[in-house]
């Protein structure tokens, strides 16, 4: 897999973001009170490309910041398979709702929130496995935190919104809707005591799904290149693999913008139109 963006990718922005916008999502953070500032939009959005602006402008100011991924909570390889066996092969598949330790989460964003020393767990992509607890960053005193995640603080749909498939994945590999029952259950059930750890959310309005397939391929270009000797996904395995975020993603795009305090629309090359 070559380590460049695929053609039909629009590049990202040099440098991420204008410093004009960073600056005003940096004001807003601080300003208000409470250390902890979320930051939703899909796949490829430019999430955690913000997060690390706003983590550098804000130490440029003095303050103390760090950047928090829903990405970093993933269940871990061994504890996906047993969710595979038990439930439905889908969900050994990490991202969808049901696949993080959301109750590591909470105590992480809580220990921050009260400037309690506290370790950020990381997860390594590429092997599949979240970190050790002794390479975990240990951190205190932070005066904010940059939360990011591409389904943060949606809400699970209807049960009567479930049973038609909407993509080829669910069609093929989930037919009785065993698979999405159960990731919806868990968006009901399993995560609202995170979303209420995020009073403030930012949400990255994308032009629609149907960018998520270039900007999540861009993603993993950028990932290959870090890490030449490792192998990272191929196109069709990332086109696969985004089919399992379809249907949250949608409902993301309905909700969120009636449920973030600030919704900043995107162009196809992540470029805010307004907000």
């Amino acid at each position: 897999m070559s380590g460049s963006p695929h053609p039909s990718v629009p590049a990202a922005a040099p440098g991420g973001f204008a410093p004009g916008f960073v600056r005003s999502v940096l004001d807003a953070a601080l300003a208000r009170g409470g250390p902890v500032h979320a930051i939703a939009g899909l796949q490829g959005s430019g999430k955690s490309t913000l997060a690390a602006q706003l983590v550098a402008a804000a130490g440029a100011r003095g303050s103390r910041a760090v950047a928090l991924s829903i990405d970093d909570f993933y269940l871990g390889r061994r504890e996906r398979l047993r969710l595979g066996r038990t439930i439905h092969p889908l969900c050994a598949t990490r991202g969808p709702p049901g696949t993080h330790d959301v109750a590591l989460a909470c105590e992480v964003l809580d220990a921050l929130a009260q400037g309690r020393p506290v370790r950020l767990p990381r997860f390594d992509k590429i092997a599949d496995r979240r970190l050790p607890p002794s390479r975990w960053p240990r951190v205190h005193g932070i005066d904010l935190v940059v939360f990011e995640g591409w389904f943060l603080k949606v809400p699970a749909q209807s049960p009567d919104e479930l049973p038609a498939p909407l993509n080829r994945l669910e069609r093929e590999e989930d037919p009785d809707g065993t698979w999405r029952r159960w990731a919806n259950d868990a968006l009901r059930e399993a995560y609202p005591p995170l979303w209420a750890r995020l009073p403030r959310l930012l949400f990255l309005q994308g032009p629609g799904f149907e960018r998520v397939g270039d900007w999540r391929w861009q993603q993993e270009c950028t990932l290959q290149a870090a890490h030449p000797r490792r192998q990272a996904m191929t196109r069709p395995q990332v086109l696969r693999f985004v089919e399992f975020f379809e249907r949250v993603s949608r409902q993301a795009l309905r909700t969120l913008p009636a449920i973030a305090q600030r919704t900043v629309r995107l162009d196809a090359r992540r470029t805010p139109l307004a907000g």
